[in-house]
């Protein structure tokens, strides 16, 4: 070959390597990238707006008076409003006709004569002490089966409440009385613990006895703090956070009561009570008319008197409705608005370390720390809050322990609906004693733990192994709230 044609190949084979069209030896893979690690969220810290668990609406005030104060954020006017509400709240009735038309219908029968009486301080009722006679505990009654609307059935001849009072010659329907059987037990590292558990008497029983399947469940008061913030969490919220069928595979499920909505004709969802049987404050307040002091308003109207008493159905009434529009609005509003007080001590370290305590054994899953509310028509205060309740307003299974045996409308005999929290370490100074859950049998708030059982247990469980320092923990964080 010439040189001229092998100098022409040469440049050929080097101009098809410069255009690429000789394959490249094969690369080595990129080096892999390390996986992206999340680190889990640390509860052991403060976290923004936690010191203040109504959000603008928290008050500083500590003392008997801490469960009294109007939100933070009322205008002047507003305030005003407060407390014409707050004095229908703790006027005294009287029984028809009285020197006072506008304070007079209490009864014919009756529990208490004011909403005060009841939740001391605005804060908690507390059980009788041994054999004596309840005063701030009140006893629902029903028999099995459900209402037209799916409402539990009254007892026929007491109704669904025992009522211990009655106003002049008419009588009370009976008494009730606690007595107390102490279980004891231990946790993991030995120390021994005792817990109380209640057992109910009716006694003088004015109209013979009840009926032979009577469901009985003993409940006392719950504070009045924050009612209208837990009013504004959205529907949608509520729902979103129920898992009925436990589809997370954790063991806790919670659900939505659905009950009957006496002002739209229709059901709606549940939210108040212990139970979660009232859809809203206005229906929570007429309830507790009607059925704690025999006040009729504009949305329950009849009197309290089941049709086997006929000294309760001849007694005089105060006017139709009892409760003026004016005195029941002032009321609704005042329940949506009394403040939450602010926290101390939610820095202090052993307070931290019991809320990562909280986290770390379940606690959580049902007593939600916070969320933020939604907008709710006629409390602009209240609306765009992110609060701390430490509650979901679901309904949970707690096991056989706690279990009433009473359904009311979807919620089961052994369903409650989550207490909130918040307010829970100043029930001794506001209410001048320590009890808790719905019958008040834990003197403490480990004893209320303890009896925790059902969708709760692994939460329980988890606590009862805890060293003797965690637990201590826990206990100051719970009493920070």
């Amino acid at each position: 070959m010439k040189r001229s044609a092998v100098l022409g190949l040469a440049l050929t084979l080097l101009g098809a390597a410069a255009c690429g069209d000789t394959p490249e030896p094969p690369s080595k893979p990129p080096p892999k990238e390390p996986p992206i690690v999340v680190p889990p969220p640390r509860f052991d810290v403060v976290e923004p707006g936690e010191d203040k668990p109504g959000g603008d609406t928290s008050v500083a005030r500590s003392g008997p008076t801490a469960f009294t104060q109007p939100a933070a954020n009322l205008s002047l006017a507003r305030r005003s409003e407060f407390f014409v509400g707050e004095s229908v709240f703790e006027a005294d009735w009287v029984p028809a006709p009285g020197a006072q038309p506008e304070r007079d219908g209490l009864g014919p029968v009756f529990h208490s004569v004011s909403c005060l009486a009841c939740h001391l301080g605005n804060g908690r009722g507390r059980p009788p002490e041994e054999n004596e006679v309840a005063d701030t505990l009140l006893v629902r009654l029903s028999v099995p089966g459900t209402g037209p609307h799916g409402e539990p059935v009254p007892e026929p001849t007491y109704g669904d409440q025992l009522q211990p009072r009655g106003v002049r010659q008419v009588p009370a329907e009976g008494q009730a009385r606690m007595t107390w059987k102490d279980l004891p037990g231990t946790f993991a590292d030995g120390e021994p613990y005792t817990l109380r558990e209640p057992q109910l008497e009716l006694t003088n029983l004015a109209h013979g006895p009840m009926s032979p399947d009577t469901r009985t469940s003993a409940r006392v008061a719950q504070p009045m703090v924050g009612l209208g913030l837990l009013a504004a969490i959205p529907n949608e919220t509520l729902v979103e956070w129920a898992d009925p069928d436990d589809t997370n595979k954790d063991g806790v499920s919670g659900r939505v009561n659905r009950v009957w909505n006496q002002r739209r004709g229709h059901v709606t969802l549940g939210r108040f009570g212990w139970k979660a049987n009232q859809p809203d404050l206005e229906h929570q307040n007429a309830a507790a008319f009607l059925g704690d002091l025999g006040l009729t308003t504009s949305l329950f109207p009849q009197e309290n008197c089941p049709p086997a008493q006929a000294a309760c159905q001849a007694a005089p009434n105060g006017g139709t409705p009892e409760v003026s529009e004016r005195q029941r609005l002032a009321l609704d509003l005042y329940s949506h608005l009394v403040a939450v007080p602010t926290r101390e001590g939610v820095d202090a370290p052993q307070v931290l370390q019991g809320k990562g305590v909280f986290h770390r054994v379940g606690c959580a899953k049902c007593h939600r720390p916070s969320v933020t509310t939604g907008t709710l028509e006629g409390y602009p205060e209240l609306s765009g809050q992110r609060i701390w309740p430490y509650s979901d307003l679901l309904l949970h299974d707690l096991g056989e322990g706690l279990a009433d045996g009473r359904e009311d409308f979807l919620a089961t005999g052994r369903e409650w609906r989550t207490a909130p929290l918040w307010g829970l370490g100043r029930t001794q100074t506001v209410s001048g004693h320590t009890s808790l859950l719905h019958d008040g049998r834990a003197r403490t708030p480990m004893e209320a733990i303890l009896w925790h059982d059902g969708e709760a247990r692994s939460a329980k469980e988890a606590v009862r192994a805890l060293p003797k320092a965690e637990r201590e923990a826990l206990l100051a964080f719970l009493g920070s709230l």
